[in-house]
């Protein structure tokens, strides 16, 4: 072990050197373990949970095993390095840590964290919700609207809710440790940040009315026991309301002072049942006990204080003794079970009575033994559950904007104290819980918690589900007793019975959760939490795959896929661009890389821009794969991105290259690998596309430009700060220090210093054509020169860019070749075949001047750009044969002899286009075809150049003349 850890650096190591490292003999000290179990010194590491963990945060240290990198190069080259057990992780980043995420968070130390036994952290918190203010104050009251029969169904309904709830609950929760933040973790880590966001801030929302409706429940009581006594402070519902403020302001109290005092209150009223269990288990640092299950509890009691409520007491009564049957008076209507008894209530049907199962809250008082037990349960029941609901609010609260899924609600995440107490969140809570109690009637609140809560249930058993059928090797949960149908039966179960207790609520808390989820979904927050969503997604992209592989191509099922060369996918913006306008919701786009050089040099480099492209292409919102590959030669390497590249129908069909505008500066075997590239193409049955823009496509400069400015500048800070990042700690692990001194950093200033001003305006022109097909495009139009019938990937690609959003005010012109004789005749065909493609343009174009010879001045400027590139013929024959042989890749004049008519078109092109495209917003037109070993390969640069010389952005195309389009249904 290195002596000095604040510095990880690895001496012996630098993958900077193109020579092999010299690795020292150094010595190490060697955890014992390593030692015990082999026998010598070794770098590897034995398995320890401490690598698995995920506790990287500031200030705290992670473990680390040697990268495979590091193993495998210095074991090949037999030398040793050192490396350090733990790393201390910087303020900047944790590597190889998900940032801003709580899994991420710093564990809590068990020594300082309150705990809390299965009593006092399970027991009592479930029958104290179990005897809250629906059991003491309701329940008499759903029995005597539902009859006892259909008030059982009630209850048994609710408690197999609650137990397949629970079912699908130990299962998520059995998967892995559950952190803080309740249903809102266990469904956000599930499901993703789409339904765990939404779900969060309905959950922590409920809990906060949920506050209002205890609150009001208890103060509901206290007026009723004012009334008997003739003390009222307003009136009823005003009382209810200042009785509810001054009690939720004596909990927030409470809750603040911390959980210590929370749990004491909370336990005050309760009995505890049973001594402590012989066996426990940890779990979210509670203990938990199989012995002891609150369910136990919560069916029986509410149905036996409910039957014992409707035993005692009719559904309406005058409260009056004397309201006996008198002879020759009906005794009927609601009231009939009470004139079997003696009683005649019968006035309860004109005339609102106050007592009985459907009017008298406090209706449990009367038929106890001891009504005072009653208030007194009735007082400690909905306290506890108010202060419970307004810990618990907080609490998911914080967790959910410690994920920092909303960026606006961020504030809420900080906490306070040992405990990290969620100060801002108990005064957001305890605003929300004010506003409701002073609506002041809980048969308002009450539908509203109910529903929000069932939806929190509804995804708890969705998520199980889910996660079922995900099949990720990742769900592994302990807990074997649940099953994946009968979670989905419990979701659509709570689903039903929100719409049955209250439709517009459940309309409402579906509006809320629908429109969070959009938000979400369209923000797409900066999270990764391996949720079944993703797991869903690649068994169905795969299973997708597969099933496309037993179904035979068919024309109209053609869509583009794009094999677009643009290097990394920020030297060539415009080129992506395109290929994504053209590919988006239509096929596949995929932006391709070589590295060429040593394999030993050009794999550390690839493995870097793979995860780094990727990210900028989801960050920038271009719907495109980047693939690359590493190669001694970029002509091999096209080659295996040609051939390879895609997965199964899901292959790319078409080629996408910028065209070499330097190619009469560039050596001749870089021009022979590039018209080699297009030869491959064709041979791969590829359709080839080229784009040619004035300003060129490159953008590679100008971005080393800036990251080299931003690295200098970040530098010359540190510099001047006299200090290095971090506080002199490195960042990361195996990283050489970086010590600039002055006179480098100036150099490096210098060099990206400022260029001068004709360079800086062509950056700038190079600058705004990179974006050019990003932006939405102004009015004009799309000019298709189809000179050659390819298939028809000449007309469909125009057309697919006419259907898009930034291309909708483009209008399509179509030109084609004809004769001076047959101009309209060829018009009326070209119309009618359009008609039968469905395809729409403003205009048809019949050019039947083509086969006119070029003017004198566009062949001479042709000349001039192919003399460098010429092979003259000399009267020696055996001197010219001798050049020939060295100099094959010279244009020779019975070449051009040979191909002068071809010739001759594409300068005659360049002059048509001129004349009739100069103002269009994009060119597409027929690629030529250069036969292999026929023509040369400058021959062939010069006919392309000289045919999109001086013009718009401008698409060489060319299909591999299989049938794209087609006119049967």
């Amino acid at each position: 072990m290195e002596s000095d850890r604040q510095v990880h650096v690895n001496a012996a190591y630098d993958p900077n050197l193109d020579e092999p490292p010299n690795y020292e003999e150094t010595r190490r000290a060697v955890r014992p373990s390593v030692v015990s179990a082999f026998g010598h010194d070794t770098l590897d590491r034995v398995p320890n949970i401490d690598f698995y963990r995920n506790a990287g945060s500031v200030s705290g240290h992670r473990a680390v095993r040697p990268s495979l990198q590091e193993l495998h190069d210095v074991f090949q080259k037999g030398g040793r390095i050192s490396v350090p057990d733990t790393v201390e992780d910087d303020s900047e980043e944790s590597i190889g840590t998900p940032s801003d995420d709580l899994e991420s968070a710093v564990l809590v130390d068990d020594t300082k964290a309150v705990k809390f036994g299965w009593i006092r952290g399970v027991l009592v918190r479930c029958m104290l919700n179990i005897w809250g203010v629906m059991l003491f104050i309701r329940l008499s009251w759903i029995f005597g609207q539902a009859g006892w029969g259909l008030g059982i169904v009630i209850i048994l309904l609710s408690c197999v809710v609650t137990t397949i709830t629970c079912l699908s609950m130990s299962a998520i929760c059995t998967n892995g440790i559950v952190r803080g933040g309740g249903a809102y973790y266990l469904i956000s880590r599930s499901l993703g940040p789409e339904f765990g966001g939404s779900i969060g801030l309905i959950f922590a929302f409920a809990n906060a009315v949920a506050v209002a409706m205890y609150v009001v429940g208890f103060a509901e009581t206290v007026v009723d026991l004012m009334k008997e006594h003739s003390v009222i402070m307003v009136d009823t519902l005003n009382d209810i309301r200042i009785i509810g403020c001054i009690t939720v302001v004596l909990l927030l109290g409470i809750s603040v002072a911390g959980m210590e005092w929370e749990a004491k209150v909370r336990a005050a009223p309760c009995i505890v049942f049973a001594p402590n269990p012989p066996v426990k288990f940890k779990c979210n640092q509670m203990y938990y006990s199989a012995l002891h299950r609150p369910s136990l509890f919560s069916f029986p009691l509410p149905l036996c204080v409910s039957l014992f409520s409707a035993a005692c007491a009719v559904r309406d009564a005058t409260g009056n003794l004397t309201d006996l049957i008198t002879p020759g008076v009906p005794c009927n209507g609601p009231a009939m079970a009470a004139c079997e008894l003696g009683y005649n209530f019968s006035s309860c049907a004109t005339t609102k009575c106050d007592f009985g199962l459907n009017n008298n809250n406090q209706l449990m008082t009367l038929v106890s033994a001891f009504g005072p037990l009653i208030i007194a349960g009735t007082f400690s029941a909905t306290l506890s559950s108010a202060l419970a609901s307004l810990v618990s609010a907080p609490k998911v609260f914080q967790a959910l904007c410690k994920d920092n899924i909303y960026k606006a609600l961020h504030f809420f995440a900080k906490g306070y104290g040992k405990n990290n107490e969620p100060i801002r969140g108990y005064i957001l809570t305890f605003i929300i819980s004010v506003a409701f109690i002073l609506i002041g009637d809980l048969n308002i609140i009450a539908p509203i918690i109910s529903n929000f809560f069932l939806a929190s249930y509804a995804l708890i058993n969705f998520s199980c589900f889910h996660a079922s059928y995900a099949k990720s090797p990742g769900w592994r949960p302990a807990y074997k007793y649940y099953n994946m149908w009968l979670s989905l039966l419990g979701a659509l179960l709570c689903c039903v019975v929100m719409f049955i207790i209250n439709w517009w609520a459940a309309l409402l808390t579906y509006a809320i959760e629908i429109l969070l989820y959009v938000y979400v979904t369209v923000k797409k927050p900066d999270v990764n939490w391996g949720s079944s969503k993703q797991a869903v997604s690649f068994v169905s992209a795969v299973s997708n795959a597969l099933d496309l592989m037993g179904i035979e191509d068919h024309v109209k099922n053609f869509r583009p896929q794009i094999l677009a060369m643009t290097g990394s996918v920020r030297d060539r913006p415009a080129l992506l661009d395109l290929a994504n306008s053209l590919t988006k919701n239509y096929g596949l786009c995929l932006s391709c890389e070589v590295f060429v050089g040593p394999r030993s040099e050009a794999l550390e480099e690839i493995n870097a821009c793979m995860e780094k492209n990727q990210l900028w292409l989801t960050k920038t919102k271009r719907k495109a794969f980047y693939t690359a590959v590493a190669c001694e030669d970029f002509r091999a390497g096209a080659e295996s991105l040609l051939q390879v590249s895609g997965l199964g129908r899901m292959k790319p069909n078409t080629l996408l290259i910028g065209f070499k505008s330097n190619w009469r500066n560039s050596s001749k075997e870089t021009v022979q690998c590039y018209a080699g590239i297009m030869h491959d193409a064709f041979d791969f049955e590829l359709g080839v596309l080229i784009l040619r823009m004035n300003h060129g496509l490159d953008m590679s400069h100008i971005i080393e430009a800036e990251e080299e400015m931003l690295k200098a500048a970040k530098e010359q800070q540190i510099l001047e700060s006299g200090m290095t990042p971090n506080g002199g700690k490195a960042k990361g692990l195996f990283r050489k220090s970086r010590k600039h001194s002055q006179q480098v950093l100036t150099t490096r200033v210098s060099v990206c210093g400022p260029p001068p001003p004709q360079i800086a305006k062509m950056n700038e022109q190079l600058m705004e054509a990179s974006v050019q097909f990003k932006n939405k495009q102004p009015k004009g139009t799309i000019d298709v020169w189809w000179m050659f019938d390819d298939g028809g990937l000449t007309l469909l690609l125009p057309y697919i860019l006419t259907t898009r959003k930034k291309w909708k005010d483009c209008k399509m012109r179509i030109f084609i070749a004809g004769q001076p004789e047959r101009s309209e005749l060829d018009k009326e065909e070209m119309r009618a075949l359009l008609q039968k493609f469905r395809i729409n343009c403003t205009d048809i174009n019949v050019i039947d001047d083509i086969h006119m010879p070029p003017r004198s001045e566009s062949l001479k400027k042709f000349e001039e750009m192919i003399e460098p590139f010429r092979l003259h013929k000399s009267r020696d024959s055996e001197q010219a044969d001798a050049r020939q042989k060295e100099q094959p890749w010279k244009i020779t004049d019975e070449e051009l002899r040979t191909f002068e008519e071809k010739t001759n078109l594409q300068i005659r092109l360049n002059e048509l286009l001129l004349a009739n495209s100069r103002a269009a917003n994009l060119i597409f037109v027929s690629l030529p075809i250069a036969r292999k070993e026929s023509i040369s390969d400058y021959l062939y640069m010069a006919w392309l150049d000289i045919l999109t010389q001086n013009l718009p952005p401008t698409l060489l195309i060319r299909g591999n003349h299989k049938s794209v389009l087609t006119f049967y249904s």
